[in-house]
């Protein structure tokens, strides 16, 4: 039986603004350190120990990772970067406030935006600022699979080829995994592993900085879930 256990990055600076972020590279709070250090005390008296950790290529969840590890004394496991754990992207309401983008489009469009599976948001051009077809950590993608915005189907389906290249092989192998990421990176592979429908899935959330833990069996079945 493997372990895997996956932790939302602590508050954001831009989650404490109530802004889209998406893609755009923001730290934690004072608020969202304490929480990912948290996160590492539970798990350290939980007494979990991992083989291998995997986190995107955004700040917030590298140093939620590396806060938790530190606390757990775990800071030194193999660990492995990736766009497909980053959050998905907001297209053009990144950087945007939340309640300003409501009073613009109305709170009901907002909120299919922001909850819906397979709606997509408006899009930023490979030319706009801000989009991430001009950030080196991306260079050496196909500018083809760069996106202008995701739903969560999309983000769904960018996140599952790196469960099955790399988190699934961990996992058969009897290897203890966690992995640190964002909010609807996190729901679609919640989704994948746990078989949620389209439409529960809406009301599934990740607080931040909280462990969720699963023991999974050696055909990767969910044998038990704990929130820590």
């Amino acid at each position: 039986m493997s372990k895997l256990v996956f932790i939302r990055h602590g508050q954001s600076e831009w989650n404490l603004k109530n802004l889209f972020t998406g893609w755009v590279d923001v730290n934690l709070s004072e608020q969202g350190e304490q929480e990912a250090k948290e996160a590492g005390r539970k798990l350290k008296e939980a007494g979990i120990e991992f083989d291998q950790a995997y986190t995107s290529v955004l700040t917030r969840a590298i140093k939620t990772l590396h806060f938790a590890l530190e606390e757990s004394g775990q800071l030194w496991i193999p660990e492995e970067k990736s766009w497909r754990l980053n959050e998905r992207h907001y297209g053009a309401l990144q950087g945007k406030n939340k309640k300003a983008a409501a009073e613009k489009y109305g709170d009901e469009q907002v909120h299919i935006w922001r909850r819906s599976y397979d709606v997509l948001p408006p899009l930023l051009d490979a030319n706009d600022e801000g989009s991430a077809a001009n950030d080196r950590r991306y260079a050496n993608l196909d500018p083809r699979i760069v996106p202008g915005g995701e739903n969560l189907k999309v983000t769904l389906e960018r996140v599952i080829p790196f469960w099955e290249d790399k988190i699934a092989p961990d996992l058969l192998a009897g290897k203890n995994v966690i992995v640190a990421a964002h909010g609807n990176s996190l729901r679609a592979l919640t989704k994948y592993i746990e078989q949620i429908s389209d439409e529960d899935i809406m009301n599934v959330e990740m607080a931040t900085g909280q462990p969720v833990v699963y023991d999974l069996d050696d055909k990767l079945n969910i044998v038990n879930k704990e929130k820590l």
